[in-house]
């Protein structure tokens, strides 16, 4: 997304002059992307709910083999991040820290949900927690299409905006364009999914040709404002029985940096009686994508999880314990993001807080193909 001599006196002055001129493009091509450094004052300060982000594109460019490309793709292995839900005091820092404390390790990758509405609580892009959470990790922000009747989608509730009322524009002014100018001011890379997991949505939404428009008028909107520090990431369920539906469904190699996907290990979960260890359960999807819709965007397990098998406990250990050694067999995968939150329905844990599961986990985040240099900025 960035844009990427000695031979006489007489002509020395001028191999300067353009020297000079090359040196000051090449700057501005990187302030461009990466924004104007801060002046690092107010770093410790707790940001306000409600005022614009303060600008957290701090620190040097990085640089080096394993630096992450412009698009935020780690060369060298693979970002590990996670889906950890607010704490039962209100608090995304405090449940963020103590489920760190829990793994052994900091999270490269924060994903968060946010919807529509416009509130303080749940449609501010870059809540206070966030930005503060966001100074050391990068941030994944999950934008939805809905407004949600439970703070937080307690309870999975929602009413849908629609897709062709996002691509006619009736939601810029009021709700699209106040959270894209915090996203700018915040100046530091993030990624940003418009509708994940967007097959589940189709007939509730729109159909796919709407929420193609929907998708390419967000992303453009953006880049009417100036917005220059998203990595946009286009997100399916991965359920392969909805493979004609993703390409239909898929905005175009222009509009999409990253294609996320969503499996799981649901066993008893949702009537289910088959156990897919992580190979079995992420492999058929990602090689499905690479065909149909791009072998060269990088790919992210944008949630991954298993329940516990209650008759082997010690199965979810192993599950998570196989997790280093396969993704490295899927090169494209570049960021494995955990949900750690149960869903709806009798055995949908599928939460790592304790027991094997966690040590299983805990083990896998260990592994140095997810000890990646987090860029600052």
């Amino acid at each position: 997304m960035i844009p990427h001599r000695p031979a006489g006196a007489r002509h020395f002055r001028t191999r300067v002059v353009l020297a000079l001129v090359s040196v000051a493009a090449l700057l501005t091509g990187l302030l461009a992307w990466f924004g104007t450094p801060s002046s690092g004052e107010g770093d410790d300060r707790t940001p306000v709910a409600g005022e614009l982000p303060a600008d957290a594109a701090t620190g040097p460019v990085p640089g080096g083999t394993c630096a992450a490309t412009a698009a935020l793709v780690p060369p060298c292995g693979a970002w590990w991040g996670a889906y950890v839900p607010y704490a039962e005091n209100g608090s995304l820092k405090d449940a963020v820290h103590a489920f760190e404390k829990r793994i052994g390790r900091k999270l490269d990758l924060l994903y968060t949900y946010h919807d529509m509405s416009d509130t303080e609580l749940d449609g501010q892009l870059l809540t206070p927690d966030e930005q503060v959470l966001g100074r050391d990790r990068m941030l994944m922000l999950a934008w939805e299409s809905t407004v949600w009747r439970e703070p937080h989608h307690a309870n999975w509730t929602e009413d849908q905006l629609g897709w062709a009322d996002i691509a006619a524009g009736t939601y810029d002014r009021e709700v699209i364009d106040p959270q894209a100018r915090r996203v700018k001011a915040y100046g530091k890379r993030v990624f940003l999914s418009f509708d994940q997991e967007v097959d589940a949505r189709v007939g509730d939404a729109g159909t796919p040709e709407e929420y193609v428009a929907a998708y390419r008028h967000l992303h453009d909107r953006f880049e009417r404002l100036g917005v220059d520090n998203v990595v946009w990431v286009w997100t399916v369920s991965g359920y392969l029985a909805n493979g004609k539906l993703f390409e239909r469904l898929y905005p175009g190699d222009d509009h999409v940096d990253w294609i996320g996907m969503d499996q799981y290990n649901y066993f008893t979960c949702h009537d289910t009686t088959d156990w897919k260890d992580f190979d079995r359960s992420q492999r058929p999807t990602y090689e499905w994508l690479r065909t149909h819709i791009s072998a060269e965007k990088p790919l992210m397990l944008a949630e991954f999880a298993t329940v516990p098998d209650p008759a082997d406990p010690d199965r979810q250990r192993e599950w998570y314990e196989e997790v280093p050694e396969v993704a490295r067999t899927m090169p494209g995968v570049k960021a494995l993001v955990h949900w750690n939150r149960a869903v709806p329905g009798e055995g949908c844990d599928l939460t790592v807080n304790d027991g094997p599961g966690l040590d299983g986990y805990r083990s896998a985040g260990q592994d140095d193909w997810f000890r990646q240099p987090v860029p600052g900025r």
